[in-house]
């Protein structure tokens, strides 16, 4: 499949950050919330290998924010999700699977709750502000709903600490995980949290000012010359390895938090009331036919442009692959599959076509590493 040029418009916007991203060689982009995202620089292993070993600075402006507001907010928040927040605290970041009428998920954010009356939705890539908007409207909510001027830097790798000290402080190496605060640096005061879209440590840096968001990018890389800081990105080898799951990749509205192994996450025993509860009870009583699992594929290339079905030897389905890379760790490409229940132990095989070409691979357990 070719590689066509995205041609940039008013729906499809850069970040304050792009001018940087491009100055640093980004080699390809992908489309996230309306927004690019970059998806590579020097290439997808090289950024990898880089990742794992020293520190990159992400522009991951993409990851907008929905802010709920009001006297109203935290009714609306704990309805959108499954996920128990009656005794949730300012300072605090709960990862909170978003789910519909029907028990079906339409976003897994970050939920930042900064004060009892006023939270931050870091979404992934679905049109979450109307989901939010809608409920509002017809429960009649006093809130106030809109996107802030909030554009995210992340900075990420084994290194990120040594970074983020030598510019805010050796009070940066405090902060715990899933936590944030407020950092200053050169009379800016920037929102912190110890999160990010990989497995190697870092840190989130919610930015609400455009200008410092700029001034911090370029003094990220001045003080980190050191640590060999790089520009880079959500990496797709190290996130799958991690199993960091992609809405809109390796699950979306056509599935339940169950499948997508959200279970510590979902809460059906409290008086707390969220939409779809009662069909998530059903769902448990019934029980799933079918969830995520791993995949080993004994090759070293794949292209995802679509999901790819597994079968046994009787031509049966296994499962669909969603999600899929090489990896150099393993020698072989690793995916992420939607697979059928008679089909979950550990170690099934199935055949795989990959450019009219018929492999085998292996169902195996999650996260890869």
């Amino acid at each position: 499949m070719k590689n066509f040029p995205i041609v940039k418009s008013r729906r499809l916007r850069s970040t304050p950050y792009t001018d940087r991203i491009e100055a640093q060689g980004v080699s390809s982009y992908t489309v996230y919330n309306h927004m690019l995202l970059p998806a590579s620089f020097k290439s997808l292993e090289a950024d990898y290998h880089h990742l794992k070993k020293f520190v990159q600075v992400w522009d991951v402006a993409a990851e907008r924010q929905v802010e709920i507001k009001g006297k109203d907010s935290a009714k609306l928040v704990q309805l959108m999700t499954c996920r128990d927040l009656s005794k949730s605290k300012i300072g605090k970041c709960y990862y909170a699977p978003l789910i519909d009428q029907e028990g079906l998920l339409v976003n897994d954010p970050i939920i930042n709750k900064l004060a009892e009356d006023r939270w931050w939705l870091s979404i992934a890539d679905s049109d979450v502000i109307f989901f939010a908007k809608g409920l509002a409207a017809g429960h009649k909510f006093e809130v106030e709903i809109k996107e802030p001027n909030v554009n995210i830097l992340a900075i990420q790798g084994p290194l990120s600490d040594d970074l983020m000290e030598k510019v805010f402080g050796e009070e940066i190496r405090k902060l715990k995980f899933f936590n944030f605060k407020y950092f200053d640096f050169k009379g800016k005061k920037y929102f912190i949290a110890r999160s990010g879209w990989s497995k190697q440590s870092g840190f989130e840096v919610y930015v609400e000012d455009d200008s410092a968001g700029q001034d911090l990018y370029d003094y990220l890389f001045e003080y980190g010359k050191e640590f060999n800081v790089k520009a880079g990105c959500p990496n797709l080898i190290e996130r799958i390895e991690s199993a960091l799951l992609s809405y809109g990749n390796d699950f979306d509205n056509r599935d339940n938090p169950f499948e997508a192994n959200f279970d510590k996450f979902i809460n059906l025993d409290t008086n707390v009331n969220y939409l779809g509860k009662e069909k998530l009870k059903k769902i448990k009583q019934e029980g799933i036919k079918r969830k995520l699992m791993g995949v080993k594929i004994d090759h070293n290339k794949i292209d995802m442009y679509c999901e790819k079905t597994l079968l046994d030897d009787n031509n049966n389905i296994v499962g669909f692959v969603r999600s899929a890379t090489y990896s150099p760790t393993f020698k072989k490409v690793i995916g992420i599959a939607m697979i059928n229940k008679p089909y979950w132990n550990s170690k099934h095989q199935f055949k795989i076509d990959i450019d009219e070409k018929i492999f085998l691979g292996t169902v195996c357990d999650l996260p890869f590493i």
